[in-house]
């Protein structure tokens, strides 16, 4: 039976002086990962913590994620990777709601823990800290370095990533041994990943597209070269220096890098394949970066709760001014294992052409919304069988054809924004706070960089004028700063249907028009 905890331990086994990570100044090898996760473990224990207790992560891309993480694995606890672009605020209500045991900090986030409230008071480890917590380095010196080899089931929680919902609160998604299992193989043949491979990782690690991925290159033994935060200069460096083979961005990075003065003298002749995935990518962006990266592109779609990738546009269908051009706004075929069914309001099935939700029934569907039963309930409209195999509701509208997916709209209101998920309702909570709004709605508009934006519009509270930086202002406190609206506009009302949902469909409609789907 698969467990994450096993990585490590079969290529400390295999391969214990190969480079598992690369991390700035820093390199670990499969070995010294081990020897080091298995002192986390031991340190964790003496923490207190138990299996399939939580232990929270509130850092960039550095080393310690990953040792914590593979720490809390060999004890069957569960790593929850705080996304570090939230506000204080924010980040507590996961802490909490996860029930945190123990909460590893890098020092850049330290100065948020003072606006934070957290019951439950965990231990805080700290890394590049200022002291005031116990520092890593500290905390595991002595530990032993013996593995605590806790058994583990297929359907305990390996990790526990948290996604925005319409409610504004975030949600748990509890991804499986039995998840992973089911992703590893499938997506790592159609990377073309091997123990050969050099992958670069850029996107955070609270993403499934950062952990997720980085998973897929330690499975298999690669060399993983990984950036604590996005750096065009240093991607640009560092794919000629360790002969970089593959790696995941999200659309709105190959956009940017072929505008970058000098791209083009740089070394890419080691790439073998580009995966792309997290929003839709535009054809003029896919073909700039085809020219300038000149290896195999592809692209994912898949969720948080899918753990990942469930259709795939493999290389060959990537022709731009070919026959299938067309295939380029589709986001490909299912992968094994995975069915794709598209259903309307009233739970039929669509034929093709026809748009409807996307539903989606696999092995690697999320165990469930963590202390969630509702709204598990809601995303499994059918149930699930003995076998935990149901078919979970995406949010996201399209259509199939001859076997493609096309991603439409979006049921839901979500907006993604350079691959980042934002819920309008989380924004309009902030706003409808201002004294000086009475009423606000939220909406995604176009926008060339990010794919979508945010924006605001406000009624204005009777006598009150507030004025777009007053209101922006007012979010920076409550919100993260990807989630701030871009533009605040006033209007008279905000049109609602007769049971008072706001009709946005009737908002978005000025600013999609003349383009043929509501996302960008």
């Amino acid at each position: 039976m698969f467990a994450m905890a096993d990585i490590t331990r079969t290529h400390a086994a295999q391969r214990p002086d190969k480079p598992a990570l690369i991390c700035d100044d820093r390199t670990l090898t499969y070995g010294e990962l081990h020897t080091e996760s298995c002192r986390v473990a031991n340190a964790l224990l003496d923490a207190g913590v138990t299996p399939q207790d939580r232990v929270g992560f509130i850092g960039k891309n550095i080393p310690e994620y990953f040792t914590l993480s593979y720490g809390a694995a060999k004890l069957n606890a569960v790593p929850v990777a705080v996304n570090w672009r939230l506000a204080p605020p924010e980040m507590a209500f996961i802490l909490d709601n996860a029930e945190a045991k123990v909460v590893l900090v890098e020092g850049e986030f330290l100065g948020h823990l003072d606006k934070m409230e957290l019951p439950r008071n965990p231990l805080i480890i700290e890394v590049g800290g200022n002291g005031a917590n116990v520092s890593y380095s500290e905390w595991i010196e002595d530990r032993s370095d013996d593995d605590p080899g806790y058994p583990v089931a297929p359907d305990d929680t390996g990790s526990q990533l948290y996604t925005s919902g319409t409610t504004g609160l975030p949600k748990g998604a509890e991804l499986t041994n039995r998840n992973f299992e089911a992703i590893m193989e499938p997506i790592s043949d159609m990377i073309g990943v091997t123990s050969d491979s050099v992958m670069l990782h850029i996107l955070p690690m609270f993403h499934i597209g950062g952990s997720g991925v980085a998973s897929v290159g330690l499975f298999n033994g690669a060399t993983n070269v990984v950036h604590r935060d996005v750096d065009p200069g240093r991607i640009f460096a560092d794919i000629p220096k360790h002969k970089v083979t593959a790696s995941f961005m999200v659309p709105a990075l190959l956009q940017v890098l072929p505008m970058i003065p000098g791209a083009s003298d740089v070394d890419f002749s080691s790439l073998e394949t580009i995966f792309y995935g997290a929003s839709p990518i535009t054809e003029e962006a896919l073909v700039a970066s085809m020219a300038l990266l000149k290896c195999r592109h592809a692209q994912a779609y898949g969720l948080t709760e899918t753990t990942g990738v469930v259709t795939w546009l493999p290389p060959e269908d990537h022709d731009p001014g070919g026959p299938r051009t067309k295939l380029l706004r589709s986001a490909g075929t299912p992968v094994d294992g995975v069915e794709l069914r598209i259903v309307d309001d009233a739970g039929n099935d669509q034929p093709d052409g026809e748009v409807g939700e996307v539903w989606v029934r696999t092995l690697q569907n999320m165990k469930g919304y963590w202390r969630n039963p509702d709204a598990t309930a809601e995303a499994f409209p059918e149930g699930r069988d003995a076998d935990g195999l149901g078919w979970f509701r995406t949010g996201d509208a399209g259509y199939m054809d001859d076997g493609y997916l096309f991603i439409h709209d979006r049921v839901k209101d979500m907006i993604v924004s350079g691959g980042e998920n934002i819920y309008p309702a989380e924004i309009e909570n902030a706003i409808i706070s201002h004294p000086g709004v009475a009423d606000v709605a939220v909406i995604g508009i176009p926008s060339e960089r990010w794919g979508e934006s945010p924006l605001a519009l406000i009624v204005a509270a009777e006598g009150a004028d507030p004025t777009q930086e007053e209101v922006i202002a007012h979010c920076v406190e409550r919100l993260a700063r990807f989630k701030l609206p871009t533009a605040v506009k006033r209007i008279d009302a905000i049109p609602r249907n007769p049971s008072g949902k706001i009709l946005k469909v009737d908002l978005r409609k000025p600013y999609w028009e003349g383009r043929d789907r509501a996302v960008n």
